[in-house]
């Protein structure tokens, strides 16, 4: 997303004082300034816990995540190809360091933005190759998400939760249909289980197809054969249209919370 100067100077003024210096009336819509969101988060946790220390990293290197593997059985992390290799997830990562002295990972975030139809129809805008479509084919670009996800799942291989949202926003992420205006009053339908435009089944493969817009942070555990296996679920979160700073900062602030409440820092 391209940023205005007043963009700039309001996320300078969300790092600067939190979240809830912003949660008002008058507060702007942003799309998908995730990193941004994830810092006023990140400073927000230095000021409600003092006590503990916090780090803010934009990467995690695949030399690393491998480590971690390996330290945990000696089968895993033994192939890399590329020794730079890293992941950038959209909002950074948020650790903690527990009593331990280990750093924990508090926060992962990433925004994906898909499906510009509501915005199309509300406009009057027809699409396809020769401008006579009213719907546009939903695309796969959001399925790089995966690897990110197994990712951070591969260094959070021992954790007991799971703190990775997915903030959806878009026409190929509906949930329910909606009804639109086109600017001249035909109303049109949009269907949210229609195939050529739904794009949310392909992501609930990352979070074992649990309920949209909740809070997954803590592990589930479940027995097959006797046997306790652990499932690390991604919190997907979902709209239509554009996510507000408002709205995605108590969430984040939820799921960082719950990571410091399962590692035992917080009550």
């Amino acid at each position: 997303m391209k940023k205005t100067q007043t963009d700039r100077l309001r996320v300078e003024k969300v790092r600067g004082q939190g979240p809830k210096e912003i949660f008002g009336e008058n507060a702007k819509k942003h799309d998908t300034l995730v990193n941004d969101f994830s810092k006023a988060v990140f400073e927000t946790l230095k000021k409600d816990f003092p006590k503990l220390e916090f780090r803010f990293r934009d990467t995690l290197q695949k030399k690393e995540i491998n480590e971690k593997l390996n330290s945990v059985d000696s089968r895993l992390g033994v192939t890399i190809f590329v020794g730079k290799a890293e992941i950038r997830p959209d909002g950074g990562i948020i650790e903690v360091k527990d009593k331990d002295e280990k750093w924990r990972i508090v926060l992962v975030c990433e925004a994906k933005h898909q499906g510009k139809d509501i915005e199309n129809i509300s406009k009057g805008i027809l699409v396809g190759k020769n401008n006579d479509q009213e719907l546009m084919v939903a695309g796969n670009a959001i399925e790089r998400s995966h690897k990110n996800i197994n990712e951070v799942r591969n260094i959070m291989i021992d954790e007991k939760h799971f703190p990775y949202i997915l903030f959806l926003q878009g026409s190929n992420f509906l949930t329910e249909p909606i009804m639109l205006k086109r600017p001249d009053g035909t109303e049109v339908i949009l269907k949210h289980d229609v195939g050529s435009l739904n794009r949310i089944d392909r992501l609930t493969a990352s979070n074992y197809s649990l309920p949209i817009n909740q809070n997954s942070c803590e592990n589930i555990f479940i027995s097959i054969d006797g046997k306790s296996v652990m499932l690390q679920a991604v919190s997907i979160y979902t709209k239509p249209t554009a996510w507000s700073v408002e709205e995605m900062l108590p969430i984040m602030l939820d799921v960082s919370k719950t990571s410091l409440k399962i590692i035992g820092l917080i009550e």
